[in-house]
């Protein structure tokens, strides 16, 4: 590359992707070295502790370098790729990079971010892991790049963090290998979805010995899958993996270790400050969702077209308690040593996924009506467990629901979710004998938990909270009364 073409170049810094987060792991680079990208047109879809991305790059020209191998974590605001403009002639196809992806079904996510610069940090790739082969089996080849006819490369899985792939390097020459050639690698598994790749490499599944079933042999998650069900998978580590256990590797006798990266890391360290700083208290108390159950039905039936939900009502429920004991609807700042109550419930609910433990937000929940609520918590708990919200969606609640029944329990003490006050837990809804005007009966039964920060309020509002909630459930008009 010439001196002229080199002072040209411009590095696009990965952006900040969101309140407090400083990095971003490479999942599939969309562009190889040589091509031509347009402006605002993705490049890389990157991994955060709280969403997966695409990341849009605000210059147009061709690709001169990428910075960082896919599985390598990247920090916010250092070079990501390096675009030199066009000197004519070779007019971009915007929509060339996606067209192989949309005939073999990618799943992936485009959401767009802006380019701000934030701080910087590094930290080793994850090493991916392959199935053990069987005692005198030849061992499967070291997987390349994952690669697709018409896709975009990868670049080289073993670059060291925080290097960059030069011009050239990654050139159609250098990607296709020739069999006639001696050492060349074994031909790259066509993964184009990085939901399947990330799969295989949770679940340490190498790829190279998947047999793709999708169009033109693409590896699809039922390939994935099909691998795990086979009697003779079993976990070892890849013979290139770091010194540092960073990824998921056995560690001695069967042992496996899970590292704390991405959203487990977040996970971890949010319930854990939650526990250091919060002095939380749990009271539960077992109400008859009868009532409950039949106004669902009732309000079903007049409105098929657009039902509400359990989630839904109880959901009403807590906004109508807050109303009334706004002490719950706080957080307590500690540099301050204020209690600041929120104007607005900023509503929570617990969600899990396929990523970990998600609470996406309802900002002011208290001004829609119980059919709003039902359609944005059916939006919302949809998108958490896709994977397309906006890390601003995962932040600023107020009050927390979590329905842990679902999982099949009666009752929980869960953490409160720092820096909120308190949470609101309902266990699974079961047939059990009740006794109703003094005759016993059976009747649909759950059970209500309030864990709460003793220092917001003492058990008196607390109960009175808890309280209110239970006489709604038992008892809906007077749900209505209150609103």
């Amino acid at each position: 590359m010439s001196e002229r073409a080199a002072v040209r170049t411009r590095d696009f810094l990965l952006p900040d992707l969101g309140e407090g987060l400083s990095e971003a792991e490479i999942v599939e680079w969309r562009v190889a070295v040589g091509d031509v990208v347009t402006v605002d047109q993705s490049v890389v879809e990157v991994e955060t502790a709280k969403a997966v991305v695409d990341v849009p790059c605000p210059y147009a020209g061709r690709v001169v370098a990428l910075h960082g191998a896919a599985g390598e974590v990247r920090p916010v605001g250092q070079p990501l790729i390096t675009i030199a403009p066009l000197d004519g002639g070779d007019a971009p196809d915007p929509h060339a990079t996606y067209r192989e992806e949309e005939r073999a079904g990618s799943g992936n996510v485009l959401i767009g971010y802006g380019t701000g610069h934030g701080g910087a940090g590094r930290r080793r790739r994850r090493p991916r892991l392959a199935l053990a082969p069987e005692p005198g089996a030849p061992a499967p080849a070291e997987p390349g790049p994952a690669l697709a006819a018409g896709s975009p490369a990868r670049t080289d899985p073993g670059t060291v963090a925080g290097s960059s792939v030069p011009a050239g390097s990654s050139g159609a020459a250098d990607r296709t290998p020739d069999p006639a050639r001696a050492g060349d690698p074994a031909p790259a598994p066509l993964v184009i979805s990085p939901i399947v790749r990330r799969l295989a490499r949770e679940q340490g599944i190498d790829l190279a010995s998947v047999r793709g079933t999708g169009p033109g042999g693409v590896i699809r998650r039922a390939d994935v899958e099909a691998a795990l069900a086979a009697p003779t998978a079993r976990l070892a580590a890849v013979p290139d993996a770091p010194d540092a256990h960073v990824g998921l590797v056995p560690a001695g006798d069967g042992d496996v270790v899970v590292p704390l990266t991405g959203i487990r890391k977040v996970i971890a360290d949010k319930l854990s400050r939650s526990r250091r700083e919060i002095p939380e208290v749990t009271i539960w108390v077992d109400v008859d969702a009868t009532g409950l159950l039949e106004t669902r039905a009732a309000i079903n039936a007049a409105t098929p077209d657009a039902p509400v939900s359990i989630l839904a009502l109880l959901a009403r429920v807590c906004l109508s308690g807050l109303r009334r004991y706004p002490q719950l609807n706080a957080r307590v700042d500690t540099e301050g040593q204020r209690i600041v109550q929120s104007a607005g419930v900023h509503l929570g609910i617990a969600a899990q996924t396929d990523r970990g433990l998600v609470v996406p937000v309802l900002r002011d929940a208290q001004r829609l009506t119980t059919g709003e609520l039902a359609a944005a918590l059916a939006e919302t708990t949809a998108a958490a467990r896709a994977g397309t919200l906006p890390p601003a969606r995962l932040t600023g609640g107020t009050f927390t629901l979590n329905n842990y029944g679902v999982f099949g329990v009666d009752g929980s003490t869960p953490i409160i979710n720092h820096p909120e006050a308190a949470l609101l837990g309902v266990g699974r809804i079961v047939d059990k004998p009740w006794v109703v005007d003094g005759q016993l009966a059976v009747r649909k039964v759950t059970q209500l938990s309030l864990t709460f920060d003793h220092r917001v309020c003492d058990g008196g509002v607390a109960g009175g909270f808890l309280r209110h909630v239970a006489d709604c459930v038992e008892r809906p008009a007077l749900l209505i009364a209150n609103v």
